[in-house]
């Protein structure tokens, strides 16, 4: 088959979104470009079987609709997977449609945490022909691929070649032993799927490593904010988190059971990385890092190959998951960029959006981390439906803390949204929360939830996080930690997106 794996351009005076191997959407004013892993990974196993694979992001490459039309139509795909997210899943269906008038035969796919939650939804909003249901898109369409070449052949031997085109392929299906986690439209016009998602049997370690050519890994290597050295890219060593319940966490509905590859192929990747594309930074996208003895193995492996004093490494980790045994093992083994969950200052909000237990201990955390030698990163929230603006300034207090005590150097700052298919979503929905169910504003910029402070409040505190770096001492510590033309390079690309952030929430609801 002819298969196409990527993006379509999505225009707005918003500025770039930020779609590909994110959980939580958002238009950033200054382009970042995310290496999306799973996609990447579809698009090297559909290669691997024998498949012809175009890898084409619109956002990436910065295309306009025009100049994606032209390549998709002249490659003229039998398949095409895309992903798309809450915010901009209305202007995905337009582009759907455009996509079916251009090449007709071509069966679309749709994959995302919001198709996860809605699937029917957008089958009755668009003409696409499967929703992929369930994160694990290589997995998945790999084995849709296999069905749908038998079905051609079946078709092809009882001498109905009328019936081959890959067009009409999802109206005969009803017969078909699918892989689970697929929708479709039946020739009547209703909804029909192959059974609920389940990944219990796809093994991370039975997958090729990425081709990083097929898919063009260049176009993210340098335009993002978490790299401080490049080229950098991306690794993804498991899927996804290893607690995996928070509440408020789209990417929960893609992954209901973690898994991990080894720490050997993730050695072995980062060694290739390394070796043949020149790559001096790499982040690793699990949901939460492994820990405990996979983490030793794998620290312990980098420093014994020499890949320690090559590369520079950053992941996502929970608070309190380590000791400081282990953020000593991640430092010698390379690791400087560390993204925390640290959400609220409240505990009892932790407690409700069931943030892992050990999260609580968050300053301990970033002290080890900090004394160890690592740059520690938060995410805090601001909106929760029962915090007050007393509640909401404690965690702006406890992140100015950080920041002056030099135990964080970074963080993110965002408005609370409760994405579909989410615990927190269906809590909104019965306790009526929801403000709206327009999705094209659920993209962090306005509340979504209705929430004891007023939105100019909401959107002072959001930049008010921002701000709470901006303390005597941590600039100072800033300024005395530059030892490169790298460091200066990166300090002023932070800043700029710092203030990319503040004008972001600062600008009225639409």
């Amino acid at each position: 088959m002819r298969i196409v794996v990527g993006y379509v351009p999505l225009e707005s005076d918003l500025g770039v979104p930020l779609l590909s191997q994110n959980r939580q959407f958002q238009w950033f004013s200054k382009p970042t470009y995310v290496y999306p892993m799973v996609p990447a990974s579809a698009a090297t196993l559909l290669k691997s079987r024998g498949h012809e694979v175009l890898w084409l992001d619109g956002i990436a490459e910065g295309l306009t609709q025009a100049q994606f039309d032209e390549r998709f139509a002249a490659f003229r795909p039998d398949l095409f997977l895309l992903e798309t997210k809450t915010p901009v899943v209305k202007a995905t269906w337009r582009k759907v449609d455009r996509l079916k008038e251009l090449v007709p035969d071509c069966t679309i796919v749709l994959c995302g945490d919001h198709v996860t939650a809605f699937p029917e939804e957008t089958l009755n909003h668009c003409k696409a022909d499967f929703v992929l249901a369930g994160g694990d898109y290589d997995f998945s369409i790999a084995a849709l691929v296999e069905r749908l070449e038998r079905e051609v052949e079946s078709l092809k031997c009882k001498g109905n070649s009328s019936s081959s085109d890959s067009s009409t392929l999802p109206f005969t299906l009803s017969t078909l032993n699918l892989p689970k986690g697929f929708f479709w439209r039946a020739a009547d016009g209703t909804i029909e799927t192959s059974g609920p998602f389940c990944n219990r049997d796809h093994r991370l370690e039975d997958l090729p490593e990425i081709d990083r050519e097929l898919t063009r890994w260049e176009l993210y290597s340098r335009e993002n904010g978490n790299f401080r050295r490049t080229p950098g890219t991306y690794t993804m060593a498991a899927r996804d988190c290893w607690w995996g319940k928070c509440a408020f966490c789209s990417w929960t509905t893609l992954y209901p059971e973690w898994r991990h590859r080894t720490p050997a192929q993730l050695l072995d990747e980062i060694q290739h990385l390394v070796e043949r594309y020149g790559v001096k930074e790499v982040f690793d996208d699990s949901g939460c890092f492994p820990a405990g003895a996979w983490l030793r193995e794998f620290c312990e492996g980098m420093v014994a190959r020499g890949l320690s004093k090559r590369v520079t490494l950053g992941c996502n980790m929970i608070p309190g998951a380590l000791d400081t045994e282990l953020y000593g093992l991640m430092a010698k083994a390379g690791f400087k960029f560390v993204l925390f969950g640290l959400e609220s200052a409240q505990h009892d909000t932790l407690a409700r959006i069931n943030k892992c237990p050990l999260a609580k201990n968050v300053e301990e955390s970033m002290r080890l981390a900090h004394e160890a030698g690592l740059r520690p990163h938060v995410t805090c929230m601001i909106g929760y439906p029962w915090e007050t603006a007393e509640d909401a300034k404690r965690t702006i207090a406890l992140t100015r803390s950080l920041f002056d005590r030099g135990w964080i150097d970074t963080l993110q700052g965002t408005i609370v949204i409760p994405y579909p298919g989410t615990p927190l979503f269906r809590e909104c929905r019965e306790k009526g929360w929801l403000r709206t169910e327009d999705w094209d504003r659920y993209d962090m910029r306005e509340p979504i939830m209705r929430c004891p402070i007023p939105d100019d409040e909401l959107r002072a505190l959001v930049r008010g996080l921002y701000e709470s770096f901006l303390t005597p001492r941590f600039v100072w510590r800033q300024i005395r930690s530059i030892r490169s033309f790298a460091d200066v390079a990166f300090l002023a690309k932070a800043g700029l997106r710092v203030v990319g952030h503040l004008l972001d929430f600062r600008r009225a609801k639409r």
